[in-house]
């Protein structure tokens, strides 16, 4: 797909049909995610896939009881590996390249799903420890992305204007 149509095509999705993503789907998917770029490559994120419908019902539980998480057939949990990224890094690494690298991991994903057929939604209201607890995992939650396919009509949502996001310096 032509990248401004992905672009275009890209909006949250909060009602999705119930059926599974295929197995070489998700891998694809996250395969794209992973091709994301990192500091100094490190990679520090890991991606926790929850396909269980308990586990998926738990996670909507962290994200404030937001139901159509766990509506979603997969709900990907992207979290900073801030330690690993201390090591190289030091305060920076911890502080903003562990969390840079996962978000664009987590934004590589909601464009790989657009180019696969599928749908998202960034959530990033959640309680971190619980998640945590969730994914037994002392990793730092930085997004949660439900996927599957769209069981909605899709419309545009209003944008502001370029002089509002943006300034010559």
């Amino acid at each position: 797909m032509e990248f401004r149509k992905l672009l275009e095509e890209r909006h949250s999705v909060r009602k999705f049909r119930a059926e599974e993503i295929p197995e070489a789907q998700l891998q694809e998917l996250l395969k794209m995610a992973n091709s994301a770029p990192s500091a100094g490559n490190l990679q520090c994120f890991k991606i926790f896939a929850a396909k269980n419908a308990e586990k998926r019902n738990q996670i909507s539980g962290a994200c404030f009881g937001q139901s159509f998480v766990a509506q979603a057939p997969v709900v990907l949990v992207f979290c900073a590996d801030v330690q690993a990224s201390k090591r190289k890094y030091g305060e920076k690494g911890e502080r903003l390249y562990a969390l840079q690298d996962a978000s664009i991991a987590a934004a590589y994903s909601q464009l790989a799903a657009i180019e696969l057929g599928l749908g998202s939604c960034w959530v990033g209201a959640f309680e971190e420890k619980k998640l945590q607890e969730i994914l037994a995992t002392e990793l730092m939650p930085v997004a949660v992305i439900p996927v599957g396919i769209p069981d909605q009509g899709l419309s545009k949502t209003l944008r502001k204007s370029l002089n509002e996001i943006s300034k010559e310096v």
